[in-house]
């Protein structure tokens, strides 16, 4: 499936309404350069989960949690850009994030390939040429 957004403002939307199409333990692996818009997509998806508060790359911490009362799944947001490849994995705990039954959403995600379950959502995310700000967001998976 494919959908073009016109800009932040609706790849976030985007993220948002779909958000409700996730079943629990789901994993999404973006794919696409620095500044396609993989976190405003997060963002959306957070949003569509009913989290409140603030959404940020988790570019150095490797993983933020975002999980509040009445939010209908926990989003653990990845970001595997400093990881040297799947065994780092071990040392952040990715099985137990999987075993949590909440919705992974993972940047960077071809420095894990292996690593990745079966049924994983891939998500394309790249520049349009009709603009610098639209953007391609490509679905492929369960």
């Amino acid at each position: 499936m494919e959908y073009i957004c016109r800009g932040e403002a609706e790849t976030e939307a985007l993220g948002q309404r779909l958000a409700g199409t996730f079943a629990p333990g789901t994993v999404l692996a973006f794919q696409g350069g620095l500044g396609m818009g993989k976190t405003a997509f997060t963002r959306g998806l957070a949003r569509g989960l009913g989290y409140p508060g603030r959404v940020t790359s988790p570019t150095f911490t490797i993983v933020n949690e975002y999980d509040s009362p009445g939010q209908r799944l926990p989003l653990f947001h990845f970001d595997m850009y400093r990881l040297s490849g799947p065994e780092d994995l071990f040392d952040i705990g990715w099985e137990d994030y999987l075993d949590r039954g909440g919705l992974c959403a993972v940047e960077w995600s071809e420095r894990v390939t292996e690593a990745l379950p079966e049924g994983t959502v891939f998500i394309t995310i790249a520049r349009r040429p009709e603009s610098e700000d639209w953007r391609s967001v490509t679905l492929e998976g369960r």
